[in-house]
């Protein structure tokens, strides 16, 4: 009796646990503005449903990164459709407002520039101020020539490489250095250091050897 009541309880609280974690992605979906939970753990904000290739996205993330490395701190908020907005529909085409709302959302975890990115055109906004090289970076930029997830996030792309440029920067979209170049120049320095000093050694062996055979 004892072990069917605790089979049962367990059971029951497993059904629980099920249920609640069912109900979890309901939850972040139907959130008010899904971009101000999504961005508070990531700096990049993607579409719900629109489909991305795997690479354009870690091109987005690694120009972030490689930005954030040389001291330029950006999040991203790529929207695609009105779905991505939540609660707030109507800021759907209007990417400076959203950008402003949405930086407003995450005043108090975040202090960098926020670029956003609809099918309209680009965001951005801070709310320390955003520099008038960056507004005006944005402000060059064409509207993404199409509404899908490709065209959307390589557009983002291009923004914070225009947002880079205008702070005298270049990024890498594997999220380093440009290119990589400082860890290939290292590699590069220490295998010729260890080929001269092989060749020293092998150097000192042939003199050793004639100075023995000449004694001799």
């Amino acid at each position: 009796m004892h072990l069917a009541r605790h089979l049962l309880t367990t059971l029951a609280l497993l059904t629980t646990v099920v249920a609640c974690s069912l109900a979890l992605p309901g939850v972040a979906r139907s959130d008010g503005d899904p971009a101000s939970d999504y961005l508070l753990g990531s700096d990049v904000f993607l579409p719900f449903d629109l489909k991305i290739d795997k690479a354009d996205t870690d091109a987005l993330k690694g120009l972030v990164a490689s930005a954030a490395k040389q001291g330029l701190q950006l999040k991203v908020a790529v929207i695609g459709t009105r779905y991505d907005l939540g609660a707030v529909p109507s800021l759907f085409g209007k990417p400076q407002t959203y950008a402003h709302f949405l930086a407003q959302e995450l005043f108090y975890y975040m202090k960098r520039e926020l670029i956003v990115v609809m099918p309209s055109g680009f965001g951005i906004y801070s709310v320390k101020g955003v520099p008038a090289a960056d507004t005006a970076a944005i402000a060059k930029l064409q509207p993404p020539s199409s509404a899908d997830g490709a065209t959307l996030v390589q557009a983002a792309s291009g923004a914070v490489q225009a947002v880079a440029a205008a702070h005298g920067l270049t990024l890498s979209a594997s999220g380093g250095s440009p290119g990589g170049s400082h860890t290939t120049r290292d590699r590069l320095v220490i295998a010729g250091g260890a080929l001269l000093l092989a060749a020293l050694v092998m150097g000192g062996v042939v003199v050793r050897r004639r100075r023995a055979g000449g004694g001799t």
